[in-house]
């Protein structure tokens, strides 16, 4: 079972883009500076991580014993448990204690590392070892891994989202299989949710922006919104996705009881990384998740059988059914190591090694990021986790685009699904335009 970080700590690292914008002055024009070593001499790499737990942490250092034995000249030291503000902080220091190679959970932070040149661009790795990334990775995967053109990040392993649905409770309910379209899904939910006084002995689904894993990028992933046109401004207010994502969660709120009845009802429920999650439960009947929820929801021992599916579409976008939203861990060279070349080898390994990325994948339980790996006669899973590897390799599947400021502009459209959601927002066509021309203004003010 994979452990992922939560919501609120994936939330808080919207505030390290303040100061991964040092990056601009402690990194710059440093991309090219270490790569003139010989990675054919003996050397030692250190590679920074963000796995803690302790099967992780030994499929870590599994996946670099593989590399050590391709590559017995390299050796590897292995931190883990490094945090985003660890990895900012080693990365403009530099020096020989500091990372050659590091892995983050945060693809939000891909566009500073990019544009700051914090990471080096891999593009010239990539052409000379004649691999071509539009082909190796899945399409929204190689998408959160660059920016402007900026390659300084690779997949390591991916995370897809999809939809989580008690078999039992639609057994009992009299419903055949999984919702495909969001009209269907709202029929679903109402059927599904048990009235019990002035709450809910079940709830069909948990709609609020703050149930867990529903957040705006995660439905509007649904929707394939563009967030900004060519120039790099803000095209919320002016894509008709983005306010149709906002409009169908609100319909969702309002025809389960309302937002102040749904957070009543929620503020009794587990938490989300607890054995009493809801949906372990029963409490919540649907659930809007990713691939490493199936592991947590079998530990929980749960008295119903689960299904997995991908989550809806818009009606009018049905032919696009299969689709969700992407993203994961991502793994780059520091800008500061002076062998280059070495670390490339490494990067290369772990992460464009078809055994080496399903293997891992097997360990970890996370999503294989290339497109080989997702179809590998190796990996061992459960048929139901066939969903998660479908998604992934979905060329309709849809990401968040990278920023010069990082994930802001994501937090900023977030408030306002707060504010919409629970009625404090009665224009929401005025409030896109107000959070479109903030989002310019911050990404204008972060350059």
């Amino acid at each position: 079972m994979p452990t992922r970080i939560p919501e609120t700590a994936r939330r808080a690292a919207f505030a390290l883009t303040a100061s991964l914008a040092l990056f601009t002055t402690a990194c710059t024009g440093q991309a090219s500076s270490g790569a003139d070593d010989d990675a054919s001499k003996e050397t030692t790499l250190t590679f920074w991580h963000a796995w803690s737990a302790p099967g992780e942490v030994k499929a870590v250092k599994d996946l670099v014993a593989g590399f050590e034995k391709t590559h017995p000249n390299i050796e590897v030291n292995v931190v883990g448990n490094m945090t985003d503000d660890k990895i900012n902080q080693a990365l403009r220091a530099g020096g020989s204690k500091a990372p050659d190679v590091i892995s983050s959970f945060t693809t939000n932070n891909v566009g500073k590392f990019c544009s700051s040149g914090a990471l080096v661009d891999l593009n010239p790795f990539f052409e000379k070892a004649d691999i071509d990334p539009e082909t190796t990775f899945p399409k929204a995967m190689n998408q959160y891994t660059q920016f402007e053109g900026d390659r300084c990040a690779v997949p390591l392993l991916g995370d897809a989202y999809g939809l989580y649905y008690n078999k039992t409770a639609f057994e009992k309910a009299g419903i055949d299989g999984p919702p495909k379209t969001w009209s269907e899904f709202e029929t679903v939910a109402k059927k599904l949710t048990v009235p019990q006084g002035d709450t809910y002995k079940q709830l069909g689904f948990m709609p609020n922006y703050h149930g867990w894993e529903s957040t705006t990028e995660h439905y509007l992933g649904q929707f394939s919104p563009t967030y900004f046109d060519q120039d790099g401004r803000s095209t919320v207010a002016t894509d008709p996705a983005v306010e149709a994502g906002f409009v169908v969660q609100k319909k969702l709120v309002d025809s389960l009881g309302g937002y102040r009845k749904l957070e009543k009802y929620r503020a009794g429920l587990g938490d989300e990384w607890g054995p009493k999650h809801p949906f372990h439960t029963g409490q919540v009947a649907m659930q809007l998740d990713g691939e490493w929820r199936l592991g947590m929801a079998l530990e929980a021992e749960p008295g119903f059988e689960i299904g997995v599916a991908p989550l809806p579409v818009p009606d009018d976008q049905v032919d696009q059914y299969g689709k969700g939203y992407i993203t994961g861990t991502i793994a780059g060279i520091a800008a500061t190591s002076k062998k280059q070349n070495a670390a490339w080898e490494l990067v290369k390994y772990m992460t464009t090694d078809t055994d080496a990325v399903v293997n891992f994948s097997n360990a970890i339980h996370n999503v294989p990021s290339t497109l080989a790996a997702l179809k590998s006669p190796k990996l061992t899973y459960d048929p139901r986790f066939k969903t998660f590897l479908d998604i992934a390799a979905d060329p309709n599947s849809t990401t968040s685009p990278a920023s010069v400021n990082g994930g802001v502009y994501l937090s900023t459209l977030q408030q306002l699904g707060f504010d919409y959601e629970s009625g404090k927002l009665k224009d929401l066509k005025g409030g896109l335009r107000k959070t479109a021309a903030q989002i310019d203004t911050d990404i204008a003010q972060a350059k």
